[in-house]
C-alpha cells in the first residue's frame, strides 16, 4: 500500500469513530455530508494514481470504507434514536390510586346557625342567670357543632395517584374526580399534572 491508501484508511478509520459519537439527527445528517465529502476527496487523490490497477484499488478501497461508515454511521443513529425515545425523564408509572375523604371547611353559616340553635335550646334550661349561662354555653356548643355538621356536609373524595418515573424520581397527584387511573398505567407529565400515555 502506498502513503495515499494509508491515509485514506486512517481518515475513514477517524469518521468511523466520529460517526459513532453522532446522536441526534442533526449531527446524524452533518456525518453522513462530512463522509460523502471525504470521499469525493478520496476519489481524487485515487485519479491521480499513475498505475491504472493502482487507481482502480484506491477506488474500490475508497468506496469500501464510504459504504462502512455510512453503514456504521446510520446504525449509531438508530442506536442513539432509540436510547433517547426510552429515556423520557417525563414518563413514569402508577404504582398505586388512594382514594381518601378531603376534610369540608366550615363557614359562617354553620357557625351562626348552630350558636343560634344552641342559644334557644341553651335558653330553655335553667332560670335567672343559670338561663343566662346555659344560653351562653349553648350558643358556643352550638356554634362548634354547627361547624363540624357543615365541615362534614362539604367533604368530598379526593384521588391521590402515586407515579415512579423513568428518571428515579417519585411524584403524587391529587384528582377532585376519579382520574380513571390504576396501578401499572403508563403516564407523563403535562402541565403540572399527569396524563395516560
Amino acid at each position: 500500500m502506498n502513503q495515499r491508501s494509508i491515509l485514506l484508511a486512517m481518515t475513514l478509520a477517524a469518521l468511523t469513530c466520529t460517526a459513532q459519537a453522532q446522536s441526534t439527527k442533526q449531527e446524524y445528517n452533518a456525518e453522513t455530508k462530512r463522509i460523502a465529502t471525504r470521499y469525493a476527496d478520496d476519489k481524487k487523490l485515487c485519479a491521480e494514481e499513475s498505475e491504472s490497477s493502482a487507481r482502480m484499488q484506491c477506488l474500490r478501497d475508497a468506496k469500501s470504507e464510504f459504504n462502512k461508515s455510512n453503514t456504521q454511521a446510520k446504525a449509531n443513529h438508530k442506536v442513539s434514536s432509540s436510547k433517547s425515545s426510552a429515556n423520557c425523564v417525563d414518563c413514569g408509572r402508577v404504582t398505586s390510586v388512594v382514594v381518601g375523604d378531603k376534610k369540608g371547611e366550615g363557614g359562617a353559616v354553620g357557625l351562626i346557625a348552630g350558636g343560634v340553635a344552641g342559644a334557644l335550646l341553651g335558653n330553655q334550661v335553667g332560670s335567672g342567670g343559670g338561663r343566662k349561662l346555659a344560653t351562653v354555653a349553648g350558643a358556643a356548643g352550638g356554634a362548634y357543632a354547627g361547624k363540624k355538621v357543615e365541615e362534614h356536609a362539604r367533604s368530598s373524595k379526593q384521588w391521590t395517584v402515586n407515579v415512579d418515573y423513568e428518571d428515579g424520581k417519585h411524584d403524587s397527584y391529587v384528582f377532585d374526580q376519579d382520574p380513571g387511573m390504576t396501578k401499572g398505567d403508563q403516564v407523563k407529565r403535562s402541565n403540572g399534572s399527569i396524563v395516560r400515555r
